[in-house]
C-alpha cells in the first residue's frame, strides 16, 4: 500500500514573537515578527520545504493565533487533518530576542496551553496509517496526557509499519525544573526527567539531541557514558549534535570517542541566531534518512540546513526549498552571512514565499484574471468625480470582481490606498489576489504616492498579501540621468518590498515613451535585472507579435526561474483587441493573465459619474465586462494548449 505522507509530527505549536531589534535585551525591544513555532510545527515546515509530504498532529486555540497557524501551515503544504482546535484554551505564545551570537533570550507562555491539551483521543489511527514515519519530541513526554497521546500514536506506527523518530528537544523550563526567566536555558540535571525520558527510548528508530541533551536522557554529563546509557535501552541510530563540529550517527555500539562515528560534511558560517537551528537540522535529517541515503549524506543535508537557521532571523522561516538545499550544496559558501548573499538570498525569497493558494509546490497562480480599479488620475479627470464618489464607485468595483470570482482561486484586484481605502480594506481575507499601486500617476521620472513615505517606510504598515506594484514609464532610449532617476526609486522600492516581506510587482510601459520593436520590452527586462530588481511579477503591455513575447519571456526565464510570471495590461483596449492580445500571449506559459481596468469600467464610471447609472446597474455591467473578458482569456488559453 502507497502512504500519501512521508512523516507526521507530533507535539508543540505556537506563535513565535520575534524581536526585530539585534543585539539588545528582550525588554528594550520595539517591533516583533510574527512566525509559526514549535519543534514539531517548525519540522513539519522544514520537511515540507524539502519535498517530503509531512503533517502535524497538535492543539491550536479557537482564536486568531489558531488560524494563523493553521493557514500558515497550509501555505507551506503541511497536512492539517491532525491539527485540533481546542475552544476552551489559547494558542501558546514565544517571545524571542537576538542578543549576540551566545544570549538569545526567550520567553515561553504556555499556562495551559492548546498543545499541551493533547490526548488520546485526538491520535486518528488513519492519518497515522497514512505516513512513512512518526516523529515525536521531548516536551509532550513530560505530561502523562500529552505522553499518553505520544504513546499510542508511536503503537500505531508500529501497527502500520512506520519509522518512528525521537528529538529529545530537552528545555528544562517546560519540564518544570527551570524558572520562566530562564527559557533560554537547555540543560538542568535531573533524575526524574531521565527516568521519565528512558521509559520511551526504546519506541523509536531513530534519536536525535544535542551532547546536552544526551546527558539528560542517558543520566550523565559525560557524553559517551551517556550515550551508551541510551543504546542500552534502545537500538535506534543515534545522531549526536556537536554544535559547530557538525554531527555523528552510531548506528552500533558507540565507541570511545564521538570522532569515530559516521559524520557528514560542515559548512563555517556565521552564526547570527541559534534558535530553530535544531529544527532546521532535523528536519534535513529526516529528508536524508526517509529518503534511505547514507548517514554522511543525511548528514550533509543536516548540517546545511542547520547552517541555513543560525544565519537568518527566525526559525522555520530560515529553512530551505529543496531547490535551495541543492543550489548552496552544489556552489558551497560563498560569505559566511548567508542572509547577506545576494544569490542565495534571491533562491530563498523565491522558492518559499507565501502562497495564499496553500500550495507548496509550483506556482500557485498559473492562471490569473486581475479587475484592476487603482487608476486614480483618469478617475480623478471624469466629470462628476470627487474623491468621495470615486471612493465609493472603487467599492462597487470590488463588489463586481467578488460575484464574478465567486469565492474561486485565480482573480485578483489592483486597487490604491489613497482613493480606494475602503474597498482595499474590505478585499481583506477574500481570496483575491491584491496589487496595490504606489506610483504618484503619471509621474516620469518616477515619484511615489506620500504614504510610502521619504524613506519607503510606509509599506511597513502593509498586509503581507498585498503586492507592491510600481508603474514605470521607460524606454531603452531614455537618456542616463532620466534612467538614473528611475533606477534609483526602482532599486530603493524593490528592496523595501523586501525587507518588509511584500511581493513586488513591475509594470513598465515603454510605447508611451517612444517607438517599440520586439527587443524593447526585453531589454528594459535585461537592465532592472542587472541592477539586482528581481520582481515578482512582471506587468507588461500587450505585445503584438510572438517574437516580442519570446524575447520577454526569454529575459525574464534566464534571469529568475522561479518567477511568479508575467500579467498584461490593457491600455483602454476594446474587447477585440484585447481579445487578440490575449491570443498571442496565452501562448506563453510565463503569462498568467490579465490586469485590465478602463475597458471594464471606463464607460461604467462615466455614467455613474453623471449620475446616470445607479450602483446596481454600475455592478451588473462591470460585473458582465469582467465575466467576458474571464472567459476570452480562459479561451485563449485552451485554445494555446491545443
Amino acid at each position: 500500500m502507497t502512504k500519501k505522507l512521508d512523516l507526521v509530527t507530533i507535539g508543540r505549536s505556537s506563535i513565535d514573537l520575534y524581536g526585530g531589534q539585534v543585539g539588545g535585551r528582550l525588554e528594550d525591544m520595539g517591533s516583533f515578527q510574527k512566525y509559526v513555532g514549535g519543534s514539531p510545527t517548525n519540522m513539519a515546515v522544514g520537511t515540507a520545504r524539502l519535498g517530503l509530504k509531512s503533517a502535524l498532529i497538535t492543539r491550536v486555540g479557537a482564536e486568531h493565533m489558531g488560524r494563523f497557524l493553521r493557514e500558515e501551515l497550509a501555505r507551506e503544504g503541511v497536512d492539517t487533518r491532525g491539527v485540533v482546535t481546542d475552544p476552551e484554551r489559547l494558542t501558546a505564545l514565544v517571545l524571542l530576542g537576538i542578543r549576540d551570537e551566545h544570549q538569545f533570550p526567550l520567553i515561553f507562555y504556555r499556562e495551559n496551553c492548546a498543545d499541551m491539551a493533547l490526548c488520546e483521543d485526538d491520535i486518528d489511527e488513519a492519518l497515522i496509517a497514512d505516513t512513512r514515519a512518526v516523529v515525536a519530541t521531548g516536551t509532550h513526554l513530560s505530561h502523562p496526557r500529552t505522553k499518553a497521546a505520544v504513546l499510542k500514536a508511536l503503537a500505531l506506527a508500529r501497527q502500520h509499519g512506520a519509522r518512528t523518530a525521537l528529538d529529545i528537544d530537552y528545555r528544562p523550563n517546560l519540564w518544570g525544573v527551570a524558572g520562566h526567566g530562564d527559557g533560554e536555558s537547555r540543560f538542568v540535571e535531573s533524575a526524574e526527567v531521565t527516568a521519565k525520558l528512558q521509559t520511551t527510548l526504546h519506541l523509536f528508530d531513530l534519536i536525535v539531541g544535542t551532547e546536552e541533551e544526551f546527558h539528560i536522557a542517558g543520566g550523565s554529563t559525560d557524553t559517551i557514558t551517556a550515550l551508551r546509557a541510551v543504546r542500552a535501552l534502545s537500538t535506534a541510530t543515534l545522531v549526536c549534535k556537536r554544535g559547530a563540529a557538525g554531527a555523528v550517527a552510531f548506528t552500533g555500539p558507540v565507541p570511545d570517542s564521538l570522532d569515530a562515528g559516521e559524520t557528514g560534511p560542515g559548512f563555517p558560517i556565521e552564526v547570527f541566531n541559534v534558535l530553530g537551528a535544531g529544527d532546521g537540522f532535523m528536519s534535513g535529517l529526516l529528508k536524508g534518512w526517509l529518503d534511505d541515503e547514507k548517514w554522511p549524506r543525511a548528514l550533509e543535508y543536516a548540517n546545511a540546513c542547520g547552517a541555513f537557521a543560525v544565519s537568518r532571523h527566525g526559525c522555520a522561516p530560515a529553512y530551505p526549498s529543496l531547490a535551495e538545499l541543492e543550489f548552496f550544496l552544489g556552489r558551497g559558501v560563498i560569505r559566511p552571512d548567508l542572509r547577506n548573499d545576494p544569490e542565495l538570498e534571491q533562491i530563498h525569497w523565491s522558492t518559499n514565499r507565501r502562497s495564499l493558494l496553500g500550495e507548496r509546490r509550483g506556482n500557485p497562480w498559473k492562471d490569473i484574471r486581475v479587475f484592476a480599479f487603482d487608476h486614480r488620475m483618469q478617475l480623478e479627470q471624469m466629470q462628476g468625480a470627487t474623491p468621495a464618489k470615486i471612493g465609493a464607485f472603487k467599492e462597487l468595483c470590488l463588489e463586481a470582481a467578488r460575484g464574478v470570482q465567486a469565492d474561486r482561486p485565480g482573480y485578483g484586484i489592483l486597487c490604491d490606498n489613497r482613493l480606494g481605502k475602503a474597498a482595499l480594506h474590505a478585499s481583506a481575507g477574500t481570496g483575491l489576489w491584491v496589487g496595490r499601486p504606489v506610483e504618484w500617476p503619471g509621474s516620469r521620472p518616477l515619484s511615489l504616492e506620500p504614504e510610502i513615505g521619504a524613506d519607503y517606510g510606509g509599506l511597513s504598515e502593509w498586509p503581507l498579501d498585498h503586492v507592491v506594484k510600481v508603474l514605470c514609464f521607460c524606454h531603452p532610449d531614455d537618456d542616463a540621468a532620466t534612467w538614473a532617476r528611475q533606477e534609483d526609486v526602482v532599486k530603493r522600492l524593490f528592496a523595501a518590498a523586501r525587507r518588509n516581506r511584500l511581493e513586488f510587482l513591475l509594470e513598465v510601459i515603454p510605447s508611451k515613451v517612444a517607438p517599440v520593436d520586439d527587443m524593447t520590452t526585453a531589454t528594459i527586462i535585461r537592465r532592472f535585472y542587472d541592477l539586482g530588481v528581481f520582481p515578482d511579477w512582471w506587468k507588461l503591455e500587450p505585445m503584438k507579435t510572438a517574437g516580442a513575447w519570446a524575447n520577454a519571456v526569454a529575459a525574464i526565464g534566464e534571469n529568475d526561474p522561479n518567477t511568479r510570471g508575467i500579467v498584461i495590461l490593457g491600455l483602454d483596449a476594446p474587447e477585440d483587441e484585447l481579445a487578440a492580445s490575449f491570443r498571442v500571449a496565452a501562448a506563453q506559459p510565463l503569462v498568467r493573465g490579465f490586469a485590465v481596468g478602463r475597458s471594464i469600467f471606463g464607460d461604467v464610471a462615466r455614467s455613474w459619474m453623471e449620475g446616470k447609472t445607479d450602483d446596481a446597474g454600475a455592478v451588473a455591467d462591470m460585473t458582465a465586462r469582467y465575466s467576458r473578458l474571464c472567459d476570452i482569456w480562459d479561451q485563449a488559453r485552451r485554445d494555446s494548449a491545443g
